[in-house]
């Protein structure tokens, strides 16, 4: 999975820059909220690689049941980053995307 540089946003964590990026239209189940908010991080020196995928546990800002969301700051993607990397996730490797549930605590 390679991250469309139109619409992501860069962002160096620990002196590494990746490319995270926020879908604009919520998808079907995130629009009802059976389905939480969504972002990917990519490494930008390695496109192609490992892709990080985070679920937060708030709605996403775009959903149809009004439900009170809250926007993806830069500094929550840069500790999503730290986890990922703690966890085992390796960016400059191919493999499937690495999936982190961020919790409430966030």
């Amino acid at each position: 999975m390679v991250i469309n540089k139109r619409g992501s946003r860069p962002i160096v964590v620990d002196g590494t820059c990746y490319r995270w990026l926020v879908r604009r239209k919520p998808t079907y189940s995130q629009g009802l909220t059976w389905s939480p908010l969504s972002f990917a991080v990519e490494r930008t020196d390695s496109p192609g690689c490992s892709t990080l995928v985070v679920r937060l546990a708030s709605a996403h800002a775009g959903n149809w049941m009004n439900a009170a969301a809250s926007p993806v700051l830069p500094s929550a993607v840069a500790s999503a980053i730290r986890q990922a990397l703690e966890r085992g996730w390796q960016p400059d490797h191919p493999g499937s995307p690495f999936m982190l549930n961020v919790g409430d605590e966030e």
